[in-house]
C-alpha cells in the first residue's frame, strides 16, 4: 500500500513543469504560504486534501464520544461546558472542510468518502466512553495530543490550513484544560472517584500515543510532508514531546501512567516508554475499533436526517441568487 502511494507521488512529480516545480519548492523552502490560486504540484494538492479532510472528519466524528454524555454530565455547569466543547468541534470541522474545498474537492465528495469508508479519521474516536472520567481523559489526553499535533500546523505551508489552525488551537487549549480539571476533581475525590480516574487513564493512554501515527520508519507520508513544510515535526518527535509533558501532569494528579517501562532518561533528557501495540493501531485504522461501525452508522444517519436542512438552504440560496440577478 505504502509503495503504491509513493510511486503515485513520484509519477506525478515527474510530469510537472520543472520551472514551476522549482519555483514552488523555493517558496516552500523560504517559508512562504502557498495560497489556493497559486500553482502547486498535484501531489502536494492531493496530500493536503487527504490530510485536511481527514482532520475535518476527525473533528466531526470526535463529537460522538462526548455528545452522549451531555445529558448525563453530573451538573449544569458540566453540561454547559461539554456542550460548548462539542459545538467547538463542529466548528473546527467546518473550518477544515472549507480549507480543503479551496484545493478543489467538494464537501459532498469528502463526506461521501468518509461514509463509504474510503477516507479515514483519527483512530482514537473508535474507542467507547464508559464513564464520566473518560470525558476528563479525552480532554486531557486526546485533546492534549491534538494540540501537540496542531500547534505546528499554524506554520504549515498551505495558507488556508495554517490560518484555520490558529483558532482551532485556541479552542483546543480550552478543551485540554477542562479535561484536566475534571481529572483533578476526580483524583482528589472519593476513593471510587480516584479509581475511576485511574481506570480512564489506563484505557486512554496507549490510544492517545497512537494518535500521532505510525513510527517514522513506517510512515509513508512523513518525509515528503516535512520537505513541503506541511508537517513541521515527525510523528515520533511529537509523540516524545507529548509523553514528556503529560507524565509530570499525571504525577501531579497522583495517578500512574500504565507503562511499566516508563523511565526518565537523564542523558537524553526525555522519558523512555514502552512499545506501542501497533497491531491494535492498524486494526483500528482498518475499521476494527471497538465502536467503529457505530461511529460511521451515526454519521450516516445524521447526514440523512439533515438532508431537509441542506435542501432548504440550497433553495434559499437559489432564491437569493435570483433576486440578486434581478
Amino acid at each position: 500500500m505504502y509503495t503504491t502511494e509513493l510511486q503515485k507521488t513520484a509519477s506525478l512529480g515527474a510530469t510537472e513543469d520543472p520551472e514551476r516545480l522549482a519555483a514552488f519548492e523555493a517558496r516552500v523552502a523560504a517559508d512562504e504560504f502557498i495560497e489556493p490560486k497559486d500553482w502547486m504540484p498535484e501531489a502536494y494538492r492531493r496530500t493536503l486534501t487527504r490530510q485536511i479532510s481527514q482532520h475535518a472528519h476527525s473533528e466531526i466524528v470526535g463529537m460522538l464520544p462526548e455528545g452522549n454524555w451531555i445529558g448525563r454530565a453530573p451538573s449544569l455547569r458540566r453540561k454547559a461546558i461539554l456542550l460548548a466543547k462539542v459545538q467547538d468541534e463542529a466548528g473546527h470541522g467546518l473550518y477544515l472542510y472549507s480549507a480543503a474545498e479551496t484545493l478543489g474537492t467538494s464537501r459532498e465528495e469528502m463526506i461521501e468518502a468518509l461514509h463509504s469508508g474510503k477516507a479515514k479519521y483519527s483512530t482514537i474516536f473508535n474507542y467507547p466512553t464508559l464513564t464520566w472520567a473518560d470525558i476528563g481523559a479525552i480532554g486531557w489526553l486526546v485533546d492534549g495530543a491534538a494540540i501537540m499535533n496542531q500547534v505546528p500546523l499554524q506554520r504549515t505551508s498551505y495558507g488556508p490550513y495554517a490560518r484555520a489552525m490558529v483558532r482551532v488551537c485556541k479552542e483546543e487549549s480550552f478543551h485540554q484544560r477542562q479535561g484536566y480539571e475534571i481529572m483533578m476533581v476526580l483524583a482528589a475525590g472519593t476513593p471510587d472517584q480516584k479509581r475511576m480516574a485511574q481506570d480512564a487513564l489506563n484505557r486512554w493512554w496507549w490510544p492517545s500515543l497512537m494518535m500521532f501515527g505510525p513510527p517514522d520508519a513506517d510512515s509513508p507520508n512523513t518525509a515528503q510532508s516535512m520537505r513541503w513544510r506541511i508537517k513541521r515535526e515527525t510523528n515520533d518527535e511529537l509523540r516524545q514531546k507529548f509523553v514528556d509533558i503529560t507524565v509530570p501532569q499525571a504525577d501531579a494528579l497522583g495517578l500512574s501512567v500504565p507503562d511499566p517501562a516508563l523511565r526518565w532518561d537523564k542523558a537524553r533528557g526525555h522519558y523512555d516508554y514502552g512499545e506501542i501495540d501497533w497491531e491494535e493501531f492498524y486494526a483500528v485504522v482498518r475499521g476494527e475499533g471497538p465502536v467503529a461501525k457505530e461511529r460511521i452508522a451515526a454519521r450516516r444517519q445524521a447526514w440523512e436526517d439533515g438532508a431537509w436542512v441542506r435542501d432548504a438552504a440550497a433553495a434559499h440560496a437559489r432564491k437569493h441568487g435570483r433576486r440578486e440577478a434581478a
